[in-house]
């Protein structure tokens, strides 16, 4: 009997298409590679009005309760923004401005951001980690950062870029096994790795 990883991935980019959403892509087609998943792609420049109207969650649509449901229930998060002004966007911040406070404790979350160059690499640590950390989820130590330069027509092309991302994807591995129930990560064989 094997088990399949419910992997929810968020894509903060506004727009469509997007180097977030395909870097997102890239990072989900390494980890199939690797895993069995079961993914579930939250791309804000489809959804976001979904959320953006709400101040309360309990203002939200249907659809938006439904993917916010997904995030909380999710076995690993894949979490991705473009820079916006040293950060990510506004509205990737409100969408977990809803998510509950302790859904995401020891939740294993892949970091992943876009910019126009390498002087926004921070990003993952300086915004990402510490929005990641009050949630008390657990961030895997190597995050993937993208310039604008790895990327043709939308999609990865640097070769240096899908060997951060499979790296980041072997570095986090032993993390995400850890974080399965018990009587998962006790049984080797349930899990295709």
């Amino acid at each position: 009997m094997s088990y399949t990883l419910n992997v929810v991935a968020v894509s903060g980019s506004l727009h469509a298409p997007s180097k977030t959403t395909a870097l997102v892509r890239a990072i989900l087609d390494a980890l199939e590679r690797e895993l069995s998943i079961e993914v579930h792609l939250i791309e804000l420049s489809r959804v976001g009005r979904e959320f953006s109207g709400a101040l309360r969650r309990d203002e939200l649509s249907a659809a938006a309760e439904a993917d916010l449901q997904r995030i909380e229930g999710a076995d690993l998060l894949i979490v991705a923004s473009p820079v916006y002004r040293a950060s990510f966007t506004g509205l990737f911040k409100h969408v977990f401005d809803f998510v509950e406070q302790y859904s995401l404790v020891d939740k294993p979350v892949l970091l992943a951001a876009t910019g126009g160059s390498d002087r926004h690499a921070l990003i993952l640590e300086h915004q990402f980690r510490p929005l990641f950390s009050f949630f008390q989820a657990l961030t895997l130590p190597l995050g993937v950062y993208a310039k604008d330069s790895e990327f043709t027509d939308y999609r990865v092309t640097n070769a240096e870029l899908s060997d951060r991302i499979d790296q980041a994807i072997r570095r986090g591995l032993p993390l995400v096994r850890a974080s399965l129930p018990a009587n998962l990560s006790a049984d080797s064989a349930a899990i295709v790795w």
